[in-house]
């Protein structure tokens, strides 16, 4: 079976009270593709999906191109838990799935980044995926902060591919150079 050819066959790789969750919280197929397309530039580029969930965005980019190396951060383990499982399953050999915050990553270890509004669920109360981390909009906003420091640290040429994003962690020295298929999914590259 090919997994990479729909999201309904995707999505079939992941328990389903899991796979409930996709329409709402996992990459959709086509935005992977074409976000991984435009951040897997350069030799050999490491590429940081930020809030990874259960790794869809970077199992779908490690396919597609398989010399860049496409790493998740994700607070709930058991999240990462799955998508290292899947990971297997698939044979990817150019993925990492880590537990914990973005706040503890160098960012400075990787060339470009994915972003699919990963703060949003502290927001809004009905729309989360479970209740095993601390929520709040205090913590919505200091996300966005961190977010916005770490990105106006990196070097020119910094690609960032964002998808349903409010944009206000993104400095001012980034450029929105195209707009995916979807309009929600922004290319931008730090000048």
């Amino acid at each position: 079976m090919d997994f990479f050819s729909s999201d309904q066959q995707f999505d079939q790789l992941y328990p389903r009270a899991i796979s409930a969750l996709a329409s709402r919280h996992w990459t959709p197929l086509s935005v992977a593709k074409e976000a991984a397309a435009f951040l897997a530039v350069g030799t050999n580029p490491r590429i940081l999906d930020i809030g990874s969930g259960v790794g869809k965005f970077c199992m779908i980019g490690a396919r597609f191109h398989p010399l860049a190396v496409f790493t998740g951060i994700e607070q709930r383990e058991s999240l990462t838990q799955i998508a290292q499982s899947i990971e297997q399953q698939l044979g990817l050999n150019n993925t990492r799935f880590l537990t914990g915050n973005f706040t503890e990553i160098d960012f400075t270890q990787f060339h470009h980044f994915y972003f699919y509004n990963a703060f949003y669920e502290n927001l809004i109360d009905n729309d989360s995926i479970d209740q095993t981390i601390d929520q709040s909009p205090e913590l919505f906003n200091l996300y966005n902060r961190k977010l916005y420091k770490q990105l106006k640290k990196l070097p020119a040429g910094t690609r960032i591919a964002t998808f349903h994003s409010s944009e206000n962690e993104m400095p001012n020295s980034y450029q929105v150079v195209g707009v995916g298929t979807n309009e929600d999914l922004k290319f931008w590259i730090k000048l």
